[in-house]
């Protein structure tokens, strides 16, 4: 999964949030920018540790996937060979 944006994301969505909040306050430009500065900086450090631990489980669910899939694929050929015995020994006794 790509994650490189949510970070990104995050910080944008909550710097909207805040803006609507200053603007429905009245704020002073100042004491906006101020806010503003320290929710995005806050907003988008959240936002990386939400894509670290996303980036985790992702990986921890692939490496999972490929050895659930080696193990059926191994137990398939298995199975095939075991079925490719049982025939031949089914041609031999019919012989």
């Amino acid at each position: 999964m790509k994650t490189k944006s949510i970070p990104a994301i995050i910080m944008l969505l909550a710097g909207f949030v805040a803006c609507i909040a200053g603007m429905a306050a009245h704020m002073e430009a100042s004491d906006f920018m101020k806010m503003l500065l320290v929710v995005l900086i806050l907003f988008y450090i959240a936002g990386s540790v939400v894509k670290v631990i996303l980036d985790r489980n992702f990986a921890e669910m692939q490496e999972e996937e490929t050895t659930d899939g080696e193990a059926q694929q191994d137990g398939e050929d298995a199975g095939d060979a075991a079925d490719e015995k049982e025939t031949a020994d089914a041609v031999n006794e019919e012989e």
